[in-house]
């Protein structure tokens, strides 16, 4: 490597400065052999000429739309590397990139929407889908109660990936659910019972639509559905009593799991 004065090339600081480039990263394209300074001062300095910086342009430029140094280095140094197909390949992988990035920006665009509205249907749908006496004000107020919690964000990332279709299943399972509770009160099943033991499991399934629910956190469910006025006429409505037979069940099968029902909290 020729000798030169410090007037003759640039340093690898100062190489790294123009180009943006990392110290660490010229001397590893050294190393391989894919950009070496061609001058050294006396000192033993590297030093790049305007002929290595121009190699080195080329080489940011290539990294940057995503070609390897292997391949890099076969475009720079052989002359039968086919160059406009070796781009036109990174092209295309730059394209489908591009494809999978702006689906991604869709996603949480979704995802965003959700934390914020929760629902991510329109009132038309929510009333064919959830029924005439659906309240389409429900999600911003539960917003307000909850948003700052771990079953608001669980809830949201869920109704990010639904739409009409998977709403309309849930808002199944639910009618049927609430059917089947009201059937087996008119039927006399008893709270402790195997069928009653049935439909609390068959209700977290149904919850787990929202969020993941623990046999605790359905008790505190159940405390809400009698006390709560709102719950308690939407029960009621159904069957009259089954508000208070739902908790009672609840209650029943949390005992028998090991679980107090009047000290479980929201855990």
């Amino acid at each position: 490597m020729p000798d030169a004065t410090d007037a003759d090339g640039l340093t690898v600081g100062q190489v790294s400065a123009r180009l943006g480039v990392t110290v660490r990263a010229l001397h590893h394209w050294d190393e391989i052999g894919l950009a070496r300074p061609s001058l050294r001062t006396a000192a033993g300095y590297r030093l790049y000429t305007a002929g290595d910086l121009e190699r080195l342009h080329r080489i940011v430029v290539y990294r940057e739309i995503g070609l390897g140094l292997d391949k890099i280095q076969a475009i720079l140094d052989h002359s039968t590397t086919d160059v406009p197909g070796a781009l036109r390949a990174q092209r295309t992988q730059v394209a489908e990139r591009i494809d999978r990035l702006q689906q991604l920006g869709v996603g949480l665009d979704r995802m965003i929407d959700a934390h914020e509205r929760g629902l991510l249907l329109t009132v038309e749908e929510q009333a064919a889908i959830f029924g005439p006496q659906w309240d389409p004000d429900g999600p911003a107020r539960a917003r307000q109660r909850y948003g700052d919690t771990t079953q608001w964000r669980q809830y949201a990332e869920r109704s990010a990936s639904r739409g009409p279709e998977e709403w309309q299943a849930v808002a199944d399972a639910t009618v049927g659910l609430d059917r089947a509770l009201a059937d087996a009160m008119d039927a006399g099943v008893a709270p402790g019972s195997a069928e009653a033991g049935r439909l609390v499991g068959r209700h977290r399934e149904v919850f787990a639509s929202y969020f993941p629910l623990t046999r605790q956190m359905q008790v505190c469910l159940g405390r809400m559905y009698e006390a709560d006025p709102g719950f308690a006429a939407h029960y009621d409505g159904i069957r009259s009593g089954l508000a208070a037979w739902l908790r009672r069940i609840i209650d029943a099968d949390a005992r028998a799991h090991g679980i107090d029902p009047d000290t479980a909290t929201w855990q």
